[in-house]
């Protein structure tokens, strides 16, 4: 569900997100940009990271042909224009995709690595400001270990490291330019855009780096972002709570999940109670407010909708924000109908809709000893906890 910000028609920067390698070098059923890091995609980790850019007007994305089925799943319920096919090279990619754009007129390109998906705000911003004085921008990082040749196995000589610099993605482009050069550079060679940029003599701006924006490559990088996701950063707790009445009907949604009953549930879209509690404290990690701010009961496009959509929903802005779910518990509280024999069912679907696996999801159920309106059976409560981690801010005072 979520997306770039609505823009004007007129197109000034585009994000163009190089996914067509195979990604070979980390192991792996799929290419790395489709493994899961944190229950999410990596690709559509990266795709969220620059979709809360307010800057960046259109996302492309590149793929190999044969990944179309992986690339749709990874993107699922994201705004994004069509996919396009790359190349045999990275370069073949790259220009197929400034073709694509080519139609918009974007007055800016920023060309980013897939495999790279915690990239923040701030070097985009700097990336984006740089060019309005150069024709290209690069962020870097400093070299600060020593550096030696090697040969044979055998250690020869030391390279100085003075002036060298680390570079990242994404990587910053008046658009004209970075397309002319492409089409000038066919066939030829070449590391990275910047690399083409340059055959023509035209200016690249350095600007700093984060040492965050780590490119997955191996299994190794994969696994140590899977750590690292874990057991970094913020650790926020969040409850969440809702109730609906009984209706006409002969079956209850529960965590996704069909019940049979002798009544429905009334309320907000399919009035799943439980994933609207789980909605609102996966919100509350991100203080986002709540599920009717995101999605109005009084709005027609959100009577009998699937609940599911409301948790991805955000499920994804926590992951937009750098953010992984590490644990999420839910109550059911009602005397009828009996949710042990769905339990299983609860748990797997949640699992599923979170990208989590079954033991970081509790589901409970209780009842209020045939007190209250729950007690009554006139209808059903749940209370929801979801524990999150996320990056700290550096902006932010802890």
């Amino acid at each position: 569900m979520v997306q770039p910000t609505p823009r004007s028609s007129a197109c000034g920067t585009a994000a163009l997100i190089v996914a067509g390698g195979s990604g070979s070098r980390a192991g792996g059923e799929v290419p790395k940009q489709y493994q899961r890091l944190g229950g999410v995609p990596v690709l559509r980790r990266t795709v969220l990271a620059l979709a809360q850019c307010p800057g960046i007007d259109v996302i492309q994305v590149v793929i190999r042909p044969q990944d179309r089925a992986l690339y749709e799943e990874a993107v699922k319920g994201l705004a994004l224009p069509d996919p396009v096919p790359g190349g045999h090279e990275r370069q073949d990619s790259v220009r197929a995709g400034l073709e694509a754009l080519a139609a918009l007129a974007p007055e800016r390109v920023l060309i980013h690595d897939a495999a790279r998906p915690f990239v923040d705000g701030g070097t985009i911003a700097r990336v984006v400001a740089a060019l309005s004085a150069s024709a290209g921008a690069l962020p870097t990082l400093p070299v600060v270990d020593a550096l030696w040749r090697v040969e044979g196995g055998c250690v020869t000589s030391a390279v100085d490291r003075t002036g060298l610099a680390r570079a990242q993605t994404p990587q910053g482009f008046q658009f004209a330019e970075i397309l002319a050069a492409h089409r000038k550079a066919a066939g030829q060679a070449l590391p990275d855009d910047v690399s083409v940029l340059a055959l023509t003599g035209a200016t690249v701006q350095a600007v700093p780096g984060h040492a965050a924006n780590i490119k997955l490559t191996t299994a190794a990088d994969m696994a140590e972002a899977e750590r690292r996701l874990l057991r970094e950063g913020e650790v926020r707790v969040a409850t969440g709570f809702d109730v609906h009445r009984f209706g006409p009907g002969d079956h209850v949604m529960l965590c996704g999940v069909a019940v049979p009953h002798d009544a429905g549930l009334d309320g907000h879209s399919d009035a799943d109670v439980a994933l609207h509690a789980l909605t609102d404290a996966l919100l509350g990690t991100i203080a986002a407010g709540d599920i009717g701010q995101h999605f109005p009961p009084s709005d027609p496009r959100w009577r009998g909708a699937d609940s599911a959509r409301f948790l991805c929903h955000a499920a994804d802005l926590i992951t937009a924000r750098g953010g992984v779910i590490a644990h999420v518990d839910l109550t059911i509280i009602g005397e009828r109908p009996k949710v042990s024999p769905h339990r299983a069912a609860m748990v797997q679907r949640l699992a599923g809709l979170l990208g989590l696996a079954p033991s970081r999801v509790s589901v409970k159920a209780t009842t209020t000893e045939q007190l209250g309106f729950t007690g009554r059976r006139e209808g059903l409560a749940a209370q929801a906890v979801a524990t999150v981690r996320l990056p700290f801010d550096d902006e932010e005072s802890l």
